[in-house]
């Protein structure tokens, strides 16, 4: 969903190493292993815990599935985003303190798909139907590595768009229509010479963009083969279309672009508010960001991004077996998953439907947002979602993504230059396990 997306920072190793150790203690891979569900009675009170990384705007969700389960009580928890699933991988590890549903982020789910004995089979409770209903991928995301079980349900995808500042764009001479302004750059390196035409502007108090990691991240996804070939093989140092966005998010740097501000810490949520960036990578759920930090209704607009679709983020929910109800779990996020929802959810927290089927629905592709100048939000996000080529992505790829972005992050604080930090960084990902 939106916000704290923060995804592949430090805390991110660790879940790596967790993952090692959870993988070691699995069990057979299938039934009923470790599960401790019993059937419940007709009227028995049952409470269901789910755990989450921010808010999902499920609250009037869950009023809707009390009135057909009056027995039950839903009690949500949330942590951040990187405490809930490390959190998670503890929980799994020692055999207590897992929620009843969980959600899952789409950068973390490699790390439990090895492990199927840990969560419920979702086939077992009828959910297998909704296969038809979700694009290829995003269905394929939730079953488990050896295909024997169907692990989770999709909630939203990422699509991507690129947000802008109309005012800083118009200062800088540049076109402001949305139109005029996905027009300028259909590559990147389009992208980077508006970015030169309006560093020459000299507008005051303003850089281009925010920095060049998320940048990086998307020129990777939108290719082909990005940190992983099909048989899941680090291939990060070998893959040209890896060192070609790597060398153009160092131009990001070298041309003074960038703000240099690392996504989702104070100083870049106040550049959100303030306008001392002019745009930033944007999948769908980030409009939720953006309007959280209150830069004021029209502040930001939204372009087609470069290069032309592409998907950042989108979760999936889970159920571990610690539950001790998964028949009402799995009905639950059953709801929470339906077309109905997921229009609702798009609508109020801008989580863009993983069905493809709305998006030709009138509610989805018609959708235009006012707190982004009326934006076609609709249209741009699932233009881009349908554009989306979906890549192998490895149970390790948030570590391999940060050893790249610390070595963005050590060129633009001049501690290397380009090509030492790209040696180390292949040095990092090397040491990957």
């Amino acid at each position: 969903m939106r916000k704290l997306r923060h995804r592949f920072l430090a805390p991110m190793v660790a879940v790596s190493a967790l993952a090692v150790s959870l993988a070691a203690c699995g069990g057979d891979g299938g039934g009923t292993a470790g599960s401790s569900a019993s059937a419940s009675q007709p009227g028995e009170k049952i409470k269901l815990t789910v755990a989450l990384f921010s808010d999902f705007h499920y609250a009037p969700l869950y009023e809707a599935f009390k009135k057909t389960h009056p027995n039950v009580e839903i009690v949500e928890r949330r942590s951040q985003f990187n405490d809930h699933h490390t959190n998670l991988i503890t929980q799994l590890t020692t055999g207590a303190g897992a929620a009843d549903v969980v959600a899952v982020e789409g950068g973390y789910i490699g790390a439990f798909t090895p492990v199927p004995d840990k969560f419920y089979n979702l086939k077992d409770y009828g959910l297998e139907r909704r296969k038809s209903e979700y694009l290829d991928w995003k269905w394929q995301l939730g079953v488990s590595n050896d295909g024997s079980s169907l692990m989770g349900l999709g909630t939203d995808v990422g699509g991507l768009a690129m947000c802008y500042r109309p005012d800083l764009f118009k200062k800088a001479g540049l076109p402001a229509d949305r139109d005029e302004v996905s027009a300028l750059w259909p590559t990147w390196d389009a992208y980077i010479e508006t970015g030169k035409k309006f560093v020459a502007a000299k507008v005051a108090g303003a850089k281009f963009t925010d920095g060049p990691g998320e940048h990086f991240r998307a020129m990777v996804e939108q290719a082909p083969v990005g940190f992983y070939d099909d048989q899941y093989k680090i291939v990060a140092g070998t893959n040209p279309e890896v060192r070609k966005a790597y060398d153009m998010s160092v131009k990001i740097v070298d041309e003074g672009l960038s703000a240099k501000l690392a996504a989702f810490t104070p100083p870049w949520n106040t550049g959100i508010a303030k306008g001392t960036f002019a745009t930033m990578v944007c999948p769908a759920w980030k409009t939720g960001t953006i309007k959280d930090q209150k830069p004021g209704e029209g502040a930001w607009d939204i372009a087609a991004v470069p290069g032309g679709g592409g998907n950042q983020g989108g979760t999936h929910l889970m159920l571990p077996k610690q539950g001790k109800h998964p028949k009402e779990a799995a009905e639950l996020i059953d709801l929470l998953t339906n077309k109905e929802s997921q229009i609702m959810l798009f609508k109020e927290a801008s989580a863009l439907p993983s069905l493809p089927a709305l998006y030709d629905d009138p509610a989805v592709a018609d959708y235009v947002n006012p707190y982004f100048g009326n934006a076609p939000i609709g249209k741009i996000f699932t233009s881009a979602a349908k554009a989306l080529k979906p890549q192998h992505v490895g149970p390790k790829a948030g570590d391999v993504l940060l050893a790249f972005n610390n070595g963005l992050q050590r060129v633009e604080q001049g501690k290397q230059n380009a090509e030492e930090a790209w040696t180390q960084a292949l040095k990092d990902v090397g040491r990957i396990k």
